[in-house]
């Protein structure tokens, strides 16, 4: 992981790290299932690293 656990994930970073597309991440963000993110005043995006590790074990199956 190349991120600090103090420092926000970026989309590039998030979408790296579940090896999938900026246009997967942007449909789950359009559905409500991505993480909450934080809106840069340029208007990027920034994912809290506990809110993604949150998010994570939320989808966990526990089958």
């Amino acid at each position: 992981m190349a991120t600090t656990a103090g420092k926000p994930l970026t989309v590039a970073e998030f979408c790296a790290e579940l090896e999938i597309s900026r246009s997967t991440f942007y449909d789950w963000r359009t559905k409500h299932r991505a993480p909450k993110c934080i809106t840069l005043p340029n208007g990027s995006l920034r994912i809290r690293r506990a809110e993604f590790e949150r998010w994570l074990s939320s989808r966990e199956d526990i089958a």
